[in-house]
């Protein structure tokens, strides 16, 4: 169904619609405040992966009874 879905012109054309909607001006500012938001979500990833403390797991019984 969705064999050849994204071919190269289809990038151009959402290239085209960014820099007509957005203006040539805003763009880089948008692409490094983007990637320094990824930048900021993986450390916090890794921080939380080396936490090192497990997940909370609800227990089946309730011990308070």
């Amino acid at each position: 169904m969705f064999r050849n879905a994204l071919e190269p012109w289809h990038v151009l054309v959402v290239v085209l619609v960014m820099v007509v909607l957005f203006g040539s001006k805003k763009l880089p500012d948008t692409a490094r405040a983007l990637g320094k938001s990824l930048r900021i979500l993986k450390s916090e990833a890794k921080a939380l992966k080396e936490d090192g403390t497990p997940d909370p797991v609800p227990s089946a019984v309730d011990s308070t009874r």
